[in-house]
């Protein structure tokens, strides 16, 4: 199968959904549900959710504790087994594992604020923390937590985009209200990410994100996306650029190489 086919990965039929939909799918479901259940006070939503978090920047199957994995069990359910091979079932794990316990490790004692939110997209979240975080006078592009999301862009193994996504999550939660983010759109994105020949194009997903979250009122003045800049992953970043923080010690920097 080429691996355009392998990207589309529709599943039963050219008519079925694709793998990526899946994948957002069964995070949406799985995390909907726990959140609901955590806002409700649930001993047991509470119990596994601080699992979850255990499991934030780890690779799936890492933690025999998280074994049996509810979200991975609803994927299970909507991916037959015959579509295991094309259908890339592992790196559609990996997607779901990662994205469910950033969510997490985000929910941690937030029992009243929602952070997975459709349509709330990763580039938009660095853009809303950037706002919160920074005096008026600041330049937006050339903010930190800007150069972080261009690390998790430039990236180049699962691996090191979990750690860095890790680090970004850790920031967003930092502040009193937490910017939320889609993990299921998240989700998708990561399992798109792991091919190769559709990676740029999550990359570019990525910076548009982020340049049209531009468009969004700002105090006392607005701003509109610049055009000629309409990508924020610049691959002519180092991955060091702007030096080691007290973040990248914390959850042991970044991966050998990169």
């Amino acid at each position: 199968m080429s691996s355009t086919s392998q990207t589309a990965g529709h599943v039963g039929g050219k008519d079925g959904p694709t793998v990526r939909e899946l994948v957002e799918q069964a995070t949406h479901t799985y995390v909907a549900q726990l959140q609901f259940r955590y806002f409700k006070d649930d001993p047991a939503a509470v119990a596994e959710m601080a699992q979850l978090r255990r499991g934030a920047g780890k690779r799936a199957h890492e933690i025999p504790e998280l074994w049996g994995f509810d979200a991975l069990e609803k994927l299970a359910e909507l991916m037959p087994k015959a579509a295991s091979g094309s259908a890339r079932r592992e790196d559609a794990e990996e997607a779901v594992f990662l994205a469910s316990t950033l969510w997490a490790l985000h929910q941690q004692s937030r029992p009243g604020q929602k952070t997975h939110v459709r349509g709330k997209d990763l580039g938009g979240a660095v853009r809303a923390l950037i706002r919160l975080k920074k005096a008026e006078s600041a330049d937006e592009e050339e903010s930190p937590l800007r150069k972080r999301l261009v690390r998790v862009g430039t990236a180049e193994s699962f691996p090191s985009v979990a750690v860095r996504l890790r680090e970004i999550v850790t920031l967003l939660r930092s502040v009193s209200e937490p910017p939320p983010l889609d993990y299921a759109r998240l989700a998708g994105q990561l399992y798109q990410w792991q091919d190769r020949s559709a990676r740029a194009g999550v990359q570019r997903e990525w910076g548009r994100e982020f340049h049209l979250a531009a468009s969004a009122p700002r105090a006392g003045k607005g701003k509109q996306p610049d055009a000629e800049n309409a990508d924020a992953i610049d691959t002519t970043l180092s991955a060091d650029e702007g030096g080691a923080s007290a973040e990248d010690s914390t959850y042991g920097g970044y991966a050998a190489g990169e």
